[in-house]
């Protein structure tokens, strides 16, 4: 079937795209098994030269792969900008440091020698999102890579343009031929994918459903899988919280990448001393952010990346207003030319438990504001959610802060009086029903490997 890239700003088809067959599929799984063969036997040093030459393309292709993401799936260019130097940014970290991370580890005991050895798996298929159509697959090949793995693409299917790009990149910095391939193919392929005997694991970036069914196929192969879903931050707003800096660091979370980010800020926790002044400054700062053509400079906010994710959102706020919920900001489809994915930035108040956006996850720019009387119900409600992929909390009291982010918040990232974001230093993930396993960092490279243990006498 057909493949098509549509734009979200006015609903033209870009560019139709020619998805492939199975056989077409197996001839591409069998050529990334022969190219794995002699990449895993590569230096560290010829390795990190192929991430450093990627870091290098990246940037001087960044305009080109900031227009193709805001025509594909609607995101401002300066956004675009930022998403293509972190992706230049994760190559340069992993190329620098993944040789360290995978440095053989002596276990001194007497009378014997022992080793821990960190070798790859082999062929790692990467399952991924629209939303970050470029960041989220290079902080999956740039330690992959490094470690000696080779690395299928199967992207999103209305990024067709983005998924195609990467691979062009990583040839044109010099990876061999079957290293990294993209493979166009519909949401229906994948489980005959990550059953085929070559293929050693997966990583899925996407919601908690399709990542429970990737699951579910990798887990009767016996395939290791890591698996980053969706989530429902909350962000926790104290009595003694800098209101303005909150406000401005929230509604920047709310609203990066048109609201549809994993790790966005998604429920605002509000002790009720400050619920009216805090909820009146992101109003207002909500209320400023320029909506528009994302291939404009001054557009802060573009469409959605679809309409049907569009109006899957509307029905959500429709559901909570209908709840007892109150809209003080957007709610609606705005009425402008063409046939558009735009949605209303928009705040929803006296949200309660059992109302949609307590319990369900609002991709778009929806802002939840759920009052609380003390720290104690903020870190409980926090914690009232199926999800655990990020947290932040707002207060002057670094000890209590740093207490609820250590010890109390149920989630893979805790960020203090800013917002939560993956750094590719640190370890990135979620649990509960945002996923398992790490991405990033050393913790990142060590997922798909062999921990081998070797004892000699």
């Amino acid at each position: 079937m057909d493949m098509q890239s549509v734009n979200p700003l006015n609903g033209q088809i870009i560019q139709t795209y020619k998805a492939l067959s199975e056989k077409e599929i197996v001839t591409k799984i069998t050529e990334a098994d022969a190219a794995w063969l002699l990449w895993k036997q590569t230096t560290f040093q010829k390795r990190a030269l192929l991430l450093l030459n990627a870091a290098i393309v990246l940037r001087n292709r960044k305009e080109e792969l900031a227009r193709l993401m805001a025509l594909e799936m609607g995101k401002p260019l300066s956004e675009g900008r930022s998403e293509i130097e972190k992706c230049a940014v994760v190559c340069e970290f992993y190329g620098a440091q993944g040789a360290r991370f995978l440095k053989e580890e002596p276990v001194h005991t007497e009378g014997r020698k022992r080793w821990v050895c960190f070798r790859p798996l082999g062929v790692i298929l990467a399952v991924m999102p629209w939303n970050f159509p470029f960041w989220q697959v290079f902080r999956f090949l740039a330690p992959g890579l490094m470690a000696g793995n080779c690395g299928l693409l199967k992207h999103a299917s209305n990024v067709p343009g983005c998924a195609l790009a990467i691979e062009n990149i990583l040839l044109q910095a010099g990876a061999p031929p079957g290293v990294f391939q993209t493979l166009l193919a519909g949401s229906g392929a994948v489980a005959g994918i990550i059953s085929h005997p070559v293929i050693k694991g997966v990583a899925f970036t996407g919601s908690t459903a399709a990542g429970q069914r990737v699951a579910g196929v990798a887990g009767a192969s016996l395939k290791k899988a890591v698996l980053e879903l969706g989530g429902s931050d909350p962000y926790i707003i104290l009595a003694d919280a800098d209101l303005q800096q909150a406000a401005e660091v929230c509604v920047a979370s709310r609203l990066v990448n048109n609201g549809q980010s994993c790790i966005a800020a998604k429920r605002f926790i509000v002790s009720e001393e400050v619920e009216a002044p805090f909820t009146a400054l992101i109003r207002e700062k909500m209320m400023a952010k320029q909506t528009g053509d994302p291939l404009l400079e001054k557009t802060q906010l573009g469409p959605m990346a679809r309409k049907d994710l569009r109006d899957e959102l509307h029905q959500q706020v429709l559901e909570n207003i209908r709840a007892g919920a109150k809209c003080i900001l957007g709610g609606n489809i705005p009425a402008l030319p063409g046939d558009h994915a735009f949605y209303e930035p928009t705040i929803l108040t006296g949200i309660q438990k059992g109302m949609p956006a307590y319990r369900e996850e609002m991709f778009g720019p929806v802002a939840s504001v759920i009052t609380v009387k003390n720290d104690r119900e903020a870190i409980r409600v926090a914690n009232d959610t199926s999800f655990g992929l990020g947290a932040a909390v707002f207060t002057k009291d670094a000890e209590l802060a740093e207490a609820m982010a250590k010890d109390q918040l149920e989630a893979g990232s805790c960020f203090i009086n800013s917002m939560v974001r993956s750094d590719p230093q640190l370890p990135f993930g979620g649990i509960k029903q945002s996923g398992f396993g790490r991405e990033l960092g050393a913790y990142g490279i060590r997922e798909f490997v062999n921990i081998k243990t070797v004892v000699a006498e």
